[in-house]
């Protein structure tokens, strides 16, 4: 486990064998942000003898590894990298911060070197529920050795090999990811503005472990009007970036009796596009999307953001 620095003695005795690593976390509660700032790292010990190119590699768990992975830059030729580069998590909520921890690896960086993929040099894992919102925490952790489960369900009969897998991903179910949507009536244009912002942590669909997403949106019933837009497509990502706006013309009042479906693809040439997951607003949606919906319909002006997780289920509507 990690420890804030100089907490626990025992952490100078073989432990510390791997090297230890710098780094502060920052949970930024007003802006659903989590930002990691990975300082440096001490006395690595990489497996071949001489200086050593190395990144940090951040995941998010339970989760897809792929879809909350981040990573710094990569420092050559020591090992005693320092990096002074900030990972930002967007869409990090209170509830994350309840559940998840964060996972740091220092890795080598194969393609300098022209060798075969390595295990990382050490990890650690942080459990965020230890943050207090706003305020920063700085470690200086020993790093660890990987854990691995090996998993004898996963073999992959084709190949005759049984996987090793992180344990975490089992647990995560099946988190689909989430969205960021603006609403804002406006009384100038008579009509709903509709923002998709982002997306943060979807789930992978293509075989590299990435997706091409785009966001559909589709207000029902909204008979003889346009009720159907797209975003433009972002390549090989899972956290996209869109900042994309759409109108909904009508009344206020007419508005907020409809429904609005949100739904998140990945773009597939030449096949159907794979659905990664949605969510419906409304009146009646409950909870965080209900809300959204009537406090931008209930008044004329006023624009709010909101996180919303997606649902993995195909968005249904009851008529």
């Amino acid at each position: 486990g990690g420890v804030e620095v100089g907490a626990d003695p025992a952490c100078y005795l073989p432990l510390a064998a791997l090297g230890t690593l710098e780094f502060t976390l920052l949970f930024d509660a007003d802006n659903s942000a989590l930002h990691c700032t990975a300082h440096r790292a001490k006395g690595l010990k990489p497996p071949a003898s001489g200086s050593v190119d190395t990144y940090v590699k951040a995941n998010l768990l339970p989760g897809t590894s792929k879809a909350s992975q981040l990573r710094t830059r990569t420092v050559r030729g020591t090992r005693g990298p320092v990096w002074e580069e900030t990972l930002t998590y967007h869409g990090f909520t209170c509830q994350d911060a309840g559940r998840k921890t964060l996972r740091l690896c220092v890795c080598e960086d194969p393609r300098l070197r022209r060798r075969r993929r390595a295990p990382p040099l050490g990890e650690l894992r942080v459990p965020l529920r230890k943050l207090v919102p706003n305020r920063a925490r700085s470690f200086d952790v020993c790093l660890e050795k990987r854990k691995l489960t090996k998993r004898p369900k996963s073999l992959d009969t084709a190949r005759g090999m049984s996987l090793y897998e992180e344990d975490e991903v089992e647990a995560a179910g099946e988190e689909r990811g989430r969205i960021l949507l603006s609403l804002c009536y406006s009384s100038q244009q008579g009509g709903l503005l509709v923002g998709v912002l982002r997306c943060a942590h979807l789930a992978p669909m293509d075989a590299n472990g990435y997706s091409d997403p785009f966001v559909r949106l589709f207000l029902h019933p909204n008979v003889g009007k346009r009720s159907k837009y797209k975003t433009s497509v972002r390549k090989k990502t899972l956290n996209p970036e869109f900042n994309e706006e759409f109108f909904y013309a009508g009344p206020r009042e007419e508005l907020a009796q409809k429904t609005l479906l949100v739904s998140v693809w990945d773009y597939d040439l030449g096949t159907a596009d794979d659905f990664i997951g949605g969510v419906q607003l409304s009146s009646q949606a409950g909870g965080e999307r209900q809300q959204h919906w009537c406090e931008c319909l209930g008044r004329s002006d006023c624009r709010l953001e909101l996180w919303h997780p997606l649902d993995g289920a195909p968005l249904q509507l009851s008529d």
